[in-house]
């Protein structure tokens, strides 16, 4: 074994700066027994590392190869199986568990108890050792324990040298045999007298040592003096040290003292600039001056100077109160003191600004009322701009009341509105009997309902106290207020002192002036409310701080029973712009509950008296809706008026829808002649009306669409009647009535129907065309007749030359034919004829000569059709008309001077 440890230091640990310290030689357990070799190993180099090598021998020679190494520090066991017992079997614990067979005993013992050394040394004990027997894990011997760092390298060589007998020679070593061997010549030849020599050189050396030692005794002595004096001195100067250690120990403690106290008043000093700053904080955000209490309590609500007070004093009662307070200051006396006092504050203000608000509520409303008398007989609204001036001042106490107070505010937003309600309904109510009056036409203004108008004084303040309790006087100017003023785009104010007679009349009785008149009337009630809606939809939103953001910089406090504040998030007071505008139009809705049904009233009064009224109102509507919409959309001007115009709107459907009824129900006398149709001339009328209303108007599609409707309906009953006439040919019926409907069209110039004009200009060409050609087949009806049978002959592929020698045909039944149609016969039946056309035409088209000079060129084309056949199909006859074409020009123009 010691010859193979040899060979593995030499082959395989010393090329890598390695030296083995034990070797077993084992087999895996329960395997094919194949030897191999465990090695225990620490490196030459530090820091020292320990490894355990799996050496195996090369199957193919005597040298060995390394195959496997493990850390030491990664064994985590080592398991001998039985600590009594011999056993050859031995577990290592690495990453898994690797069991192997030792060759012997012996060698398994001798490399567990190298491992345990190791791990003693190295590995602090880290490795655990089970059933191993007590005798091999042996202490380290204490001397080594004992020996200095500093020559500890040397220990730890020699315990290991106790591991293994075999100690390899360095190079000096190998060096100084090498000089000594040279030196003696049998060194090598006789070993044993080469031992014997280096033996006696040995006793040499020893004995001059000795004598050597025995020679220095009086210099050890002196030494040994020397030493017991210096340990006196050192003796001296720990003393000396011992006695500076307490002094500084004491200088030590003292500085301890004086840092610990610098430290506290450190402390010290920045509690008292926290708690200053703390104290300023409150002082601060959380002090009323006492003008501002005074205010509160006692302020002049009347007077401008004390309403700016109480706005100063209520501003800062809600900064101190909305002020956000540090962690703990609400746990603070004075601080709950200060929020008690500020809410106390806030609700005796509260009580007080809102008593104050309902007795102005009551005063201006019966100051605004006592001068209604003078609007009873005008067709105009009570101007409410002095009630809106005098409020306004108190603007910016309800927007303090909003944030502060929600029921408070909530309750005199219903106070007024209930207020200006009945007031709004009894004015609207007055300034509707008026509309009316006007436009039915009667003159009795002081009879019936408008003899009572004015109210008395006491009746209106008995109605005010029941309504808003106990009253109180308004004083102070108001003469420095602005005035509030809201103008509408496009409206128009007419002053009327007189009434308008129209009296019973029917809507066939009216004339354009009295439409015109109705117009007025209309334009004028519109221009009264939209001013009126406007201003006071704009007093709200100003008045009640309505369609803006909360004042509320960082939150809204409430108070509990306690008087404790707590903070609630913005976000729970933002309320989104379309909440606000509809409480604003919900506001507006009660206040002018009456208008949508006084409009609606009055619209049904102007569509009773005429039909055509409906245009007047879609128009007025129309324009009034468009410019509401361009100011505010959402308004409830904007939202009312709409609605109003879909009323209107209907009614314009209906005054078509009965304009076309009134078509189909038409009937025509089967003893004259028709003429020109009334619902062609209602047509005509409505169209004329129409376009003079809807010029540049904003709802030109719905005429458009309307226009559509009629002309269909129109163009049908013509149709429908002249199919039905029997006095009047059906022809002339259909030319008469598209052409006065052309007319009408070129003449308006309807630009949605250019294709109906279009389409009454083909029909008419067509049937006067038609007319014609069926009134022309009389004169010369044998002629007519003789030459459609040779155009049939023609037809049937006779040559027109060889026409003549047909037998009907011949050139003598031409003669014969032509005969029958002399100049005077032709000119009488042209005469009959023109007094036949006379009797069909009206007078009020003048489309007399039109058809007569139709009649004309019918005439002359037929003449020339007629030569034309004679010259093609009887070449060389001579045969002529006993007429010519000047002379059929003579006879149309005699017969029409003639009549």
């Amino acid at each position: 074994m010691t010859a193979i440890k040899h060979a593995l230091q030499r082959d395989i640990f010393t090329p890598n700066d390695e030296r083995l310290l034990s070797i077993v030689n084992v087999c895996k357990a329960g395997k094919k027994k194949k030897n191999c070799f465990l090695c225990a190993t620490v490196t030459t180099e530090r820091p020292v590392q320990v490894k355990v090598v799996k050496v195996k021998k090369s199957d193919k020679g005597d040298f060995y190869k390394r195959q496997m190494a493990w850390e030491l520090r990664d064994l985590a066991e080592v398991d001998a199986k039985d600590a009594t017992k011999e056993n050859p079997e031995f577990d290592l614990h690495f990453e898994k568990v690797y069991r192997w067979v030792a060759s012997s005993t012996a060698e398994k013992n001798s490399f567990i108890s190298c491992i345990w050394k190791l791990n003693q040394r190295y590995l602090r004990k880290k490795v655990e050792f089970v059933n191993v027997s007590a005798q091999l894990l042996e202490e380290l011997p204490k001397a080594e324990e004992s020996v200095p760092s500093g020559e500890s390298q040397n220990v730890a060589g020699g315990d290991e040298d106790t591991l293994d007998d075999y100690q390899e020679l360095n190079a000096r070593e190998e060096q100084d045999i090498e000089n000594m061997m040279e030196v003696c010549e049998y060194a090598i030849s006789n070993a044993e007298a080469f031992a014997e020599k280096l033996s006696r050189e040995l006793q040499v050396l020893d004995g001059a040592n000795i004598q050597s030692i025995m020679a220095s005794e009086k210099q050890v002595n002196i030494l040994m003096q020397l030493l017991d004096e210096a340990l006196t001195e050192v003796d001296t100067i720990e003393a000396k040290l011992l006695s500076y250690e307490e002094m500084l120990q004491s200088v030590k403690e003292q500085m301890d003292q004086i840092s610990q106290s610098n430290r506290l008043i450190q402390i010290s000093n920045t509690n008292n600039s926290k708690l200053l700053d703390e104290i300023q904080f409150l002082v601060n955000y959380m002090d009323l001056s006492k003008g501002h209490i005074r205010a509160l309590q006692e302020g002049d609500l009347s007077s401008p100077k004390g309403i700016e007070a109480c706005i100063n004093a209520s501003e800062a009662l809600l900064q101190c109160m909305n002020v956000a307070l540090r962690p703990g200051h609400d746990k603070l006396m004075a601080v709950k003191q200060q929020q008690n006092l500020f809410t106390d504050l806030r609700d005796t203000f509260a009580r007080r600004l809102t008593n104050h608000l309902n007795n102005v509520f009551v005063h201006q409303g019966h100051d605004q009322s006592s001068t209604l008398s003078q609007h009873t007989a005008e067709l105009t609204l009570p101007k409410h701009s002095p009630l809106h001036r005098d409020l306004l001042r108190y603007a910016k106490l309800m927007e303090w009341l909003k944030n502060t107070q929600r029921e408070k505010y909530e309750g005199l937003s219903r106070t007024y509105v209930d207020y200006m309600t009945r007031l709004y309904e009894r004015e609207i109510k007055d300034f509707f009997e008026v509309a009316k009056i006007k436009m039915a036409g009667t003159t009795k203004e002081g009879k019936g309902k408008f003899a009572t108008l004015p109210r008395k004084e006491s009746a209106l303040k008995q109605e005010t106290e029941s309504l808003h309790g106990s009253s109180g006087k308004l004083t102070g100017s108001t003469s420095s207020l602005n005035k509030l003023a809201v103008s509408s785009s496009n409206s128009r104010r007419s002053q009327s002192s007189s009434l308008l007679d129209m009296g019973n009349m029917s809507a066939s009785d009216l004339d354009v002036a009295d439409r015109t008149k109705f117009d007025k009337i209309f334009e004028q009630v519109l221009s009264e409310l939209e001013p009126l809606c406007l201003a006071e939809q704009d007093f709200i939103s100003k008045f009640f701080k309505l369609q803006q953001q909360p004042v509320l910089a960082q939150g809204e406090h409430t108070d509990d029973s306690d008087g404790t504040a707590h903070s609630r998030p913005v976000s729970e007071h933002r309320h989104s712009m379309s909440s606000e505008k509809d409480m604003v139009r919900q506001m507006m809705n009660k206040i002018f509950q009456s208008i949508e049904t006084e409009l609606n009233s009055l619209i049904a009064l102007g569509d009773k008296i005429d039909s055509f009224n409906s245009l007047y109102m879609l128009v007025k509507m129309s324009h009034h809706v468009w410019t509401a919409e361009n100011v505010d959309p959402a308004s409830y001007l904007s939202t009312t008026l709409g609605n109003v115009l879909v009323t209107v709107k209907r009614n314009f459907d209906k005054c078509i829808s009965g304009q076309i009824k009134q078509m189909e129900e038409v009937k025509i006398s089967k003893k004259s002649k028709v003429g020109i149709l009334p619902f062609v001339t209602s047509f005509e009328e409505f169209a004329e009306l129409a376009e003079t209303i809807f010029r540049n108007a904003e709802r030109r599609g719905d005429l458009d669409k309307a226009y559509i409707k009629l002309i269909r309906a129109v163009f049908m009953n013509v149709e429908k009647v002249a199919s039905e006439s029997q006095k009047t040919p059906r022809d002339v019926v259909m030319m008469e009535n598209f052409h006065h409907i052309f007319s009408t069209l070129s003449r308006l110039k309807i630009s949605c129907l250019e294709a109906e004009r279009k389409e009454a200009k083909h029909k008419y060409t067509d049937h006067l065309q038609s007319y014609v050609i069926n009134s022309l087949g009389q004169p010369l009806e044998k002629l007519n007749h003789f030459f459609e049978g040779v155009e049939a002959r023609v037809a049937q592929g006779v040559r027109e030359e060889e026409v003549s020698y047909q037998l009907a045909f011949n050139k003598q039944e031409l003669r014969k034919v032509i005969k029958e149609y002399p100049g005077k016969e032709v000119k009488k039946g042209l005469d009959n004829l023109y007094k036949k056309v006379d009797k069909h035409l009206c007078e009020e088209e003048s489309l007399l000569q039109v058809v007569w000079h139709s009649m004309q060129d019918e005439f002359i084309r037929q003449y020339k059709h007629f030569e034309g056949l004679i010259n093609r199909c009887y070449p060389g006859s001579g045969i002529t008309m006993d007429f010519t074409i000047q002379d059929m020009l003579e006879y149309f123009s005699s017969i029409a001077q003639s009549h």
